[in-house]
């Protein structure tokens, strides 16, 4: 291994150029940071000077001016086993040279405790890379004390810390998938990993600083600062200099961090952090970083990350170059420990508070202490701070500027699900709105956060998946649609793309309406074959209980903070009364989803079931996306399966195969910020049709995505049914664009053509043909005449009554929260097809239930309301 350190290089006219863009705040582009990378003497003393320029400005707006602050902490190192094998790292080790795999409980809280008495406010929880995994006798002490992985171990003892010292944990578990995230953050108010470098021949090539370490594959640990940012989770990373990467590489790292923390607001610290060689490791003869080498590059990563972003130095591994560090912008010196060493770099003792302030006010700075949350975070409060964690951090917070309070006392509370669950809530908030949707419409055309809470627009931007084939060959389109008709099963994914390229581009140029309507032909036949002449439909009610979520998704109109006007929650007794509401108008299922409220324990999903079935036993409950299930399983610290299993227990009798919007996180990570990989939406769903639940299968399609996509998203769910059979339809779901936010900041298309809407229809139903037989148009979002056009191209069911759909009429759709079934029979007859009531299993209803619905024609009396078009309008403001 091969040290490679900056040459010093004279002032020239690359580095005047970038210096001078530096000093007019001008955008450092990658070859301009690179260069100052590099700077040295004169050139050095300008960098420094112009990132601390941007310190002060951050510090300024941020309303702590001349402040840099300090998190007084304990070290908790859980674990020194791990999977991985860095070249520099003492911290891990073998299990023959620990006392036990893990430390025990009294052993944390002891710790704890310990730093409790000191004044310590932060409980730094560092362990190795999932152990258990290459270490038998980490998984053998798992099993011993009952834990089904470490980090169910950590999750526990975070708690244990809260409930018993009130130390706030700051987990660095190392590599987490979104799922993990989900698990940990009611129980951590922040958590951490360094990227270190984004350099990939580090870690591919033998000999290497991260080589034969699998958690340190670039890609994987920038994934877990993007999860991260999507879920909310305020989170530490930062670099490490000096293990063998060269300046450009170095710059790349500095990038990638910028790029994350830009679009999704979750990085609140970036540390730089400078390699130092310790004996009995493979990398001990390299060279230390130069400590110049760290002030430049603490320097440019200011400056390219900007004012917004804490920057820190380690005290401990800068020897006595402390105004050096601030004259580079640092505005943080990270966690310090009056009571455990630095177990990572246990050679470099931290320094003592006092000298630290000492030194820190002799180069014109005061010292304050932060909490591990950084006070932006702190006061910002949700979606950042997850509710479990609000009391803890509150009581050591100062309220007016989100730091460490001087008088604070340390002592342990209760960490517990939110009071009652939804039993204790009362309905609150704008509840009629499933009615006043209709009658008075929203009340403006976005909600209050719109600017923060789905990320930086102008960032996500740059996500954009490429649109389109242009200059793609095309299949056949006489071939295609004969592979249609005669076997559709073998119909391949060019042939497929061709046959929607029928509908031509938005504007429908390249259109081809006599293909389309033969490729319509085609998919009618193979309706007709596989489900006869039947038009169906059910006879339901949706009920979302909340709308209140945090989750960031861009398309979504419905979700609303807790106090913005049309937000509301139900109680678990009104949930019941619509129910029951519903079954004595006939229906023979509730639909019941809602948003993802913070304070919604993971258990109201089982109370929520159990209401409706203890109040109409014979209902079929319809309910919970696989983001419920995932948000419900995390906070009960269940698994999937598990959850699963409780809920059908509690009354469920089949999911919603919704939140699948385009099953390509290319696409996902634009719609959303916070919703559930793909990955996992697909995993949901194996495991609930593994367990005996059956789902639908959905694709909300028409705004960011392509032709592509939907041809994918199709095939994907074919591939399911073949493995697990248990998708009991397939929905088609256009987008709605009217008040969806991704299309008000002008990223999305206005959904997808007329033509567009025909060819997937009729596609999907020659993609599914002999896999699911039942295709479903949804007459809420698109008009009569559309669902007429489509059910002569391959569509058998038109889905349900409703009774309330709010979802699609708080997006824009003009096509009512009900329908009736004289409506639905009116729309249908046109088309001379019989019209026919079904279950949810696509079974006929019973006589008396089919009499309870012509009775009341399939909707409650209660919600009917003359239709109006969904507009803003003036009224006065409901509070929750």
């Amino acid at each position: 291994m091969t040290a490679k350190r900056p040459p010093n290089v004279s002032s020239d006219s690359g580095t005047r150029r970038a210096l001078a863009r530096a000093r007019d705040g001008k955008t450092l582009d990658l070859a301009e940071a690179a260069i100052l990378l590099r700077a040295r003497g004169d050139d050095l003393d300008a960098l420094l000077a112009h990132a601390s320029r941007v310190r002060d400005a951050g510090l300024e707006a941020a309303g702590r001016p001349g402040v840099i602050t300090y998190s007084r902490k304990v070290f908790i190192p859980l674990t020194r086993l791990c999977r991985d094998r860095c070249g520099y790292c003492t911290f891990a080790t073998a299990p023959h040279k620990l006392p036990a795999a893990f430390l025990s409980p009294d052993e944390v809280l002891e710790i704890a405790r310990q730093g409790a008495a000191m004044g310590c406010k932060e409980a730094l929880f560092t362990l190795g890379d999932r152990p258990e995994d290459r270490w038998h006798q980490a998984r053998e002490w798992l099993d011993a004390h009952g834990y089904d992985d470490t980090l169910s171990y950590v999750r526990a003892m975070a708690i244990r810390v809260l409930e018993e010292t009130g130390l706030l944990p700051h987990l660095n578990p190392g590599v987490l998938t979104w799922k993990d995230l989900q698990r940990l953050k009611p129980v951590a108010p922040s958590m951490g990993m360094m990227l270190e470098t984004t350099s990939r021949r580090l870690f591919t090539e033998k000999g290497e600083a991260h080589y034969g370490s699998p958690d340190k594959d670039p890609d994987v640990r920038l994934r877990v600062l993007e999860d991260a940012g999507r879920s909310s989770v305020p989170f530490t990373t930062g670099l490490l200099i000096g293990i063998g990467e060269t300046i450009e590489e170095r710059a790349d790292s500095i990038f990638a961090i910028r790029r994350v923390a830009r679009e999704y607001g979750g990085i609140q610290e970036v540390i730089v952090q400078n390699f130092r060689a310790k004996p009995d490791t493979a990398m001990r003869g390299m060279p230390d970083a130069d400590l110049h080498e760290l002030a430049a590059t603490i320097a440019v990563t200011r400056l390219v990350l900007g004012p917004k972003v804490r920057v820190q130095a380690p005290p401990n591994l800068i020897g006595e170059e402390y105004a050096l560090m601030l004259r580079a912008g640092i505005d943080d010196w990270g966690g310090v420990s009056p009571l455990t060493p630095d177990h990572v770099n246990p050679e470099r003792p931290w320094p003592q508070i006092d000298d630290l302030a000492a030194r820190t006010a002799g180069a014109g700075f005061v010292l304050r202490e932060r909490l591990t949350i950084y006070p932006e975070y702190v006061l910002a409060g949700e979606p950042w701070l997850d509710p479990r964690l609000t009391e803890h951090v509150a009581a050591l917070a100062d309220p007016a500027t989100g730091l460490a309070r001087e008088d604070a006392v340390l002592e342990g509370r209760p960490w517990q699900e939110p009071d009652g669950g939804l039993g204790g809530l009362v309905t609150g908030g704008r509840a009629d709105l499933h009615t006043a949707v209709d009658a008075e419409g929203r009340t403006g055309d976005r909600r209050a956060d719109f600017d923060s809470v789905y990320g930086d627009w102008d960032a996500l931007r740059e996500r954009l998946p490429s649109g389109g084939r242009d200059g793609a060959v095309r299949a056949d389109v006489r071939e295609a649609l004969r592979q249609a008709e005669a076997d559709p099963a073998r119909l391949t994914d060019e042939q497929a793309l061709t046959l929607l390229d029928l509908a031509g581009d938005q504007s429908g140029a390249g259109a081809d309406d006599a293909g389309l309507d033969e490729l319509c032909r085609i998919a009618d036949g193979l309706r007709r074959e596989a489900v006869g002449d039947d038009v169906t439909y059910v006879v339901n009610r949706n009920i979302n209980f909340t709308n209140v979520c945090y989750t960031g998704c861009r398309f979504c109109a419905f979700a609303q903070r807790r106090t913005d006007a049309d937000a509301y929650t139900l109680s678990l007794s009104e949930v019941a009364d619509r129910a029951q509401e519903a079954w004595e108008a006939g229906a023979t299922e509730v639909c019941m989803q809602g948003g993802i409220h913070p304070d919604l324990p993971g258990t109201a999903y089982f109370d929520i079931a159990r209401a409706v079935k203890e109040r109409c036993p014979d209902i079929h409950v319809h309910a919970f996306s696989p983001m419920e299930v995932v948000n419900g399983a995390s906070r009960t610290n269940l698994s999937v399966e598990e959850w699963l299993h409780a809920a059908r227990e509690a009354g469920v009798d089949s999911l919603p195969g919704t939140a699948a919007e385009i099953l390509d996180d290319d696409v996902r990570w634009v719609l959303t910020k916070g919703k559930l990989p793909a990955r996992e939406w697909i995993e949901v769903i194996s495991t609930a049709h593994r367990v005996g639940i059956p789902t639908t299968s959905t694709m909300m399609y028409g705004h960011v995505d392509t032709h592509e996509h939907w041809v994918r998203h199709i095939r994907l769910i074919r591939t399911i049914q073949e493995e697990t059979g248990g998708f009991s339809e397939f929905v088609l779901l256009p987008f709605v664009h009217h008040s969806a936010p991704i299309y008000l900041a002008g990223i999305a298309r206005p959904g997808p053509t007329a033509r567009e809407n025909r060819a997937v229809h009729a596609l999907a139903r020659v993609m599914l043909h002999g896999a699911i037989r039942n295709i479903q148009c949804s007459w809420v979002k698109l008009r009569d005449d559309l669902c007429r056009d489509v059910l002569a191209g391959g569509v058998n069911d038109l889905g349900g009554t409703l009774m309330e759909e709010t979802i699609s009429r708080m997006a824009g759709s003009e096509n009512g929260s009900y329908k009736t079934i004289s409506e639905i029979a009116a729309m249908v007859a046109p088309t001379g097809r019989p019209l026919r009531q079904r279950t949810t299993a696509y079974g006929r209803p019973s006589e008396e239930r089919a009499e309870a619905a012509r009775r009341s024609d399939g909707v409650c009396q209660s919600v009917r309301r003359p239709l109006l078009t969904v507009s803003p309008v003036s009224r006065p403001p409901v509070t929750s």
